[in-house]
């Protein structure tokens, strides 16, 4: 179960400006519109804590249906 992941990606025109990964455990920006709002987020700490937590909220919930 340690090797599950969740992932966030954000896209603009087919284009990923960010993404949060559970193993970086941060934001990381693609874009300069990306990276800006990615060090926002990532100061933000509730925001982050929120964003781990989905990882056993939505990932390890459901490992059983697949």
């Amino acid at each position: 179960l340690k090797d599950i992941q969740y992932v966030l990606s954000m896209y603009y025109n087919k284009l990923e400006y960010a993404r949060f990964d559970s193993n970086v455990g941060k934001y990381v920006g693609y874009t300069t519109y990306g990276v800006k709002n990615a060090e926002r987020w990532n100061k933000d700490t509730s925001e982050i804590a929120g964003r781990k937590a989905q990882r056993e909220a939505y990932c390890l919930h459901n490992i059983g249906n697949w």
